[in-house]
């Protein structure tokens, strides 16, 4: 089977280039590919210097579009998820990949072993992931501790099933509803990866207040087609 990691990144210049090492180390791994949405620092050069194949976008289009785009440019039968600023914990995404391999799972989430991220800041606000806990729970009856979490193993199936990725930061919850509806076995691997974590500042406060709108519409988004499809 051909396993794709698709690692969706705007100005992750910082690390890149080690997250993209980590991710070409995993066994199995056929392909990196970089999704450059926009990036204004070099991150796509660094991400090609480091080994990953780069699909560059012009203008900053947000992840659920970054995905869509490398899931467009690199066929496989695995991909896997993760983002562009684990750096060296990358590596872990190999336990996202075996419950998958071994036939076990369709889709695996990654639950971080810890909720704090790289240098021991708080992850952000919890009040979005306990949204997107209770909508999960709610309309695709599954109880899962890290709905938000963007590193996440899937077989190619389950994406073609799901019509691809959803817009912005509503990703995550519409392709796990979308999975959940259409059968397909999902489950949460705890590993301990980090990445740079969303204080509780201004900036951390504006942006999960986007999450949150774009969580939102995702949900209505998916409802109303689920409804249209019965």
């Amino acid at each position: 089977m051909k396993v794709v990691v698709l690692i969706p990144a705007y100005n992750e210049a910082d690390l890149i280039k080690c997250t993209v090492e980590a991710a070409l180390h995993i066994p199995g791994v056929s392909q990196v590919v970089v999704i450059d949405d926009g990036s204004r620092d070099g991150t796509g050069l660094l991400a090609a210097e480091a080994g990953a194949s780069v699909v560059g976008l012009p203008s900053n289009r947000g992840k659920g579009a970054a995905l869509t785009a490398g899931w467009q440019k690199a066929p496989g039968d695995i991909y896997l998820l993760l983002d562009g600023d684990l750096g060296e914990t990358a590596q872990f995404g190999r336990l996202l990949l075996e419950p998958i391999e071994a036939g076990e799972a369709d889709m695996t989430i990654a639950k971080f072993g810890t909720e704090q991220g790289r240098g021991g800041g708080a992850m952000g606000f919890g009040l979005v992931r306990r949204f997107a806990a209770w909508a999960v729970r709610r309309y695709g009856g599954l109880d899962i501790s890290s709905p938000l979490s963007g590193q996440r193993g899937v077989r190619a199936e389950v994406l073609s099933k799901a019509g691809g990725f959803g817009e912005g930061f509503g990703v995550e919850l519409a392709l796990t509803l979308k999975s959940a509806w259409a059968g397909f076995r999902i489950r949460e691997v705890e590993v301990p990866m980090q990445h740079r974590p969303t204080g509780p500042g201004l900036r951390g406060f504006v942006h999960r207040g986007r999450q949150l709108w774009h969580i939102i519409g995702a949900l209505r988004r998916c409802l109303k087609e689920r409804e249209k499809a019965c």
